[in-house]
């Protein structure tokens, strides 16, 4: 199911994407160690219990936050590069659309980059796993989305002949570590980080 379809099945009283988006401003600024459950709740505006409803668990919610990230960033790369059979463009346009971003979606990307670790050990709560699993299945798509562009760039002679799922795990290692140390109103704009992105990436590909 994807980010919009759920929106679109969401009670017009739910709140649900109020209570995510007050977790991820939270645990993007606050960090998730240090967020309290209940400062969700109260911000939300509904008592913890009614949290339950929604998620089983503050790590139910974090979990779900990285899930509905991973399967945008695998939308965002297919219509990005869905329009063009050259490589190299679509290798800029990757990227390009990798780092855009709003400072919410920045304080998102940075909670999946910070809790990677959690998708590698099986979670004893049924939601909990089901989240993580659909994580993993995410990560390896979008790590052959990559694999594949640079196989295409290979084939074409526009990319240096080597190992592409190796060079696909360079370049897109490259994009994501941005969320790690990116800042909204820092003295590096995303302008500038796409720019010498890009050109490292093109490097890698064509070294």
């Amino acid at each position: 199911m994807s980010t919009d379809t759920e929106v679109r099945r969401e009670s017009p009283r739910s709140k649900r994407s109020l209570i995510l988006s007050v977790a991820i401003d939270q645990f993007g600024k606050v960090g998730y160690e240090h967020t309290k459950w209940a400062s969700i709740a109260d911000e939300v505006g509904i008592g913890q219990t009614a949290l339950y409803h929604y998620f089983e668990s503050k790590a139910h919610c974090l979990l779900t936050i990285m899930r509905l990230e991973l399967a945008e960033s695998a939308e965002r790369f297919t219509a990005a590069t869905a329009e063009t059979s050259d490589p190299v463009e679509a290798l800029r346009a990757a990227v390009a659309v990798s780092l855009e971003a709003s400072p919410t979606d920045a304080l998102q990307r940075r909670i999946l980059q910070n809790h990677m670790d959690l998708l590698a050990t099986e979670r004893q709560s049924v939601k909990e796993e089901a989240e993580r699993l659909r994580s993993r299945e995410l990560v390896a798509k979008i790590e052959q989305d990559w694999t594949d562009l640079i196989t295409r760039g290979i084939k074409s002679g526009d990319f240096v002949d080597s190992d592409a799922h190796l060079q696909g795990r360079l370049v897109l290692a490259l994009v994501i570590s941005v969320w790690r140390w990116y800042r909204p109103g820092g003295k590096v704009t995303l302008d500038e980080i796409t720019a010498l992105v890009t050109d490292a990436a093109l490097r890698v590909v064509r070294a």
